[in-house]
C-alpha cells in the first residue's frame, strides 16, 4: 500500500522555530505577531512575485500598512525589541523588498525623527509618519561616499538667515521616488559636523530618478536623489542632529533591524526548500528522501536558529539598554554571512527550479545580495566588531 502524501503545513517545526523563540514573547505579542503572520500571508505573498518580476510597488498596500498600524512598534506601543525584530523577519520572510519599504519608513526615517527632533519637532511630524500619511525616506549614502560617509559626507548644508541651503546628491535611497520627505544628511560647511533636515520632496531643486535594472529588492524604488540650492527653513532641522555621533544613534538600532531581515529571509528560504523537498518526486520518491537533502535542509535551518538566538538576545540587550555598536555590527555580518550561505543551499535544492522567480527562491536568493550590503557591509561590520575585541583600528 503506498505512502499517504506528506502535508508539508503539519510537519513538526514547519515554523522554522525551532527552538520556540517566539514563546519568550508575551501573549498579548504572540497574538499580535499571529495577525500580522496572517495579514502578511493574505496581502504581501500573492503579489510578491509579480511585482518583483515587473519592479513596481504596489500603492494599493500602503493603506493596510497603515490599517495594520505596525510603526514603531517599541517607542509608540511599547512592545518589546524582540517583539520588534521578530515581526521585521516576518515581513521579510512573506516579500524582503515590503520589508525594506518598511525599514526605510519606520526604522531609519522614523528613527531619525525619533531620536533627533525636538518635542515640537516630533508633536507636528510624527501623528503623519505613523499613519503612513507622509511616507519617509533616508538620504545618507552618496554616489562617492558608502563605507566612508561618516567622514567623506559630500553633500553640503550653509546657514542663510534663518534658512539652510542644501547642495550635493545621494544614491541607493528607497522609497524616495514617491516619499513626502527625506530625511537628509549634510555636511555643515561651517563647522564641518553632519546635520540632519527633514526635507520637503515637493520643494525646488529637489529631484528623485530611479535606479533601474537591479537585480536585487525590485520592487523597492531605489533612486538617485540631486539637491540643487534646496532650501529648508531652520525649523525644518532636526535640533538632535548636529554631529554623525548623532547619525549613529539611528545606524545602530537599524542595523539590527537589517540583521533580523537576514533571519526572515533565512526562514523565507527554509519554507520554500522544505516545501519543495516534501514535494518534489525523483526516482519515484520525495526529494527530502534523499540524505544529502535532508543535510543541507539541516543546515539552512541550524544557520537560522543560530541567526536567531544570536539576535533574541541582542534584543534582550536593546531592552535593557546595554547594547553596544560593536554587538549590532557582529550580528549584522553573521547573520547576513549565515544568509547567503542558506539561500545558496535552497537554490541548490531547487535545482533548474531554483533559478525562475515562479518558484520564489530565485527571489529570495536575489535579494539576499541587497541585505548582505546594505547598512554596512560584512566587510566594515567586520572591522568595527574587530576594533572592540583588539582595541585596534584596521579602517583607514
Amino acid at each position: 500500500m503506498a505512502k499517504p502524501a506528506v502535508d508539508p503545513n503539519n510537519l513538526p517545526y514547519a515554523d522554522g522555530d525551532f527552538y520556540g523563540f517566539e514563546l519568550l514573547l508575551t501573549d498579548a505579542e504572540r497574538e499580535r505577531l499571529r495577525d500580522i503572520r496572517d495579514f502578511l500571508a493574505k496581502e504581501v505573498k500573492p503579489i510578491a512575485v509579480d511585482y518583483w518580476n515587473r519592479g513596481e510597488f504596489p500603492h494599493d498596500l500602503v493603506p493596510k500598512l497603515a490599517e495594520l498600524d505596525v510603526v514603531s512598534p517599541v517607542r509608540r506601543q511599547g512592545h518589546s525589541s524582540l517583539f520588534a525584530g521578530l515581526v521585521h523577519a516576518e515581513f521579510t520572510r512573506a516579500d524582503t523588498s515590503i520589508a525594506t519599504f518598511m525599514g526605510v519608513h519606520d526604522g531609519l526615517f522614523t528613527g531619525s525623527i525619533e531620536a533627533l527632533a525636538s518635542e515640537e519637532q516630533k508633536a507636528a511630524w510624527l501623528p503623519d509618519i505613523y499613519a503612513l500619511k507622509k511616507i519617509g525616506a533616508f538620504g545618507l549614502t552618496e554616489p562617492l561616499g558608502g563605507s566612508d560617509v561618516a567622514g567623506g559626507t559630500r553633500t553640503t548644508a550653509v546657514r542663510d538667515g534663518d534658512n539652510w541651503i542644501l547642495n550635493g546628491a545621494k544614491r541607493w535611497i528607497g522609497n524616495a521616488t514617491f516619499s513626502d520627505w527625506v530625511v537628509v544628511y549634510a555636511r555643515d560647511v561651517a563647522d564641518n559636523q553632519v546635520k540632519a533636515f527633514l526635507v520637503d520632496t515637493a520643494t525646488e531643486g529637489y529631484a528623485a530618478t530611479k535606479i533601474e535594472n537591479k537585480t536585487a529588492l525590485r520592487i523597492v524604488q531605489n533612486a538617485d536623489i540631486t539637491l540643487d540650492n534646496v532650501v529648508v527653513p531652520n525649523d525644518f532641522k532636526l535640533a538632535g542632529g548636529n554631529s554623525f555621533r548623532d547619525t549613529n544613534k539611528v545606524l545602530k538600532v537599524t542595523r539590527l533591524g537589517v540583521a533580523w531581515q537576514a533571519v526572515g529571509q533565512q526562514l523565507a528560504a527554509f519554507d520554500v526548500a522544505r516545501r519543495y523537498a516534501v514535494e518534489r518526486h525523483q526516482f519515484g520518491r520525495p526529494i527530502a528522501s534523499f540524505q544529502l537533502v535532508q543535510d543541507q535542509l539541516v543546515k539552512i535551518l541550524g544557520n537560522t536558529v543560530a541567526s536567531m538566538g544570536m539576535m533574541v538576545r541582542l534584543a534582550q540587550l536593546e531592552d535593557a539598554g546595554i547594547a553596544k555598536d560593536e554587538q549590532s555590527a557582529l550580528a549584522k555580518a553573521f547573520t547576513t554571512a549565515r544568509m547567503r550561505e542558506s539561500v545558496a543551499m535552497g537554490r541548490g535544492i531547487l535545482g533548474g527550479n531554483g533559478i525562475v522567480t515562479d518558484y520564489e527562491m530565485a527571489k529570495i536568493f536575489a535579494d539576499a545580495e541587497a541585505i548582505y550590503s546594505y547598512e554596512g557591509t560584512y566587510e566594515i561590520n567586520t572591522l568595527v566588531t574587530g576594533r572592540a575585541i583588539t582595541g585596534i583600528s584596521a579602517i583607514v
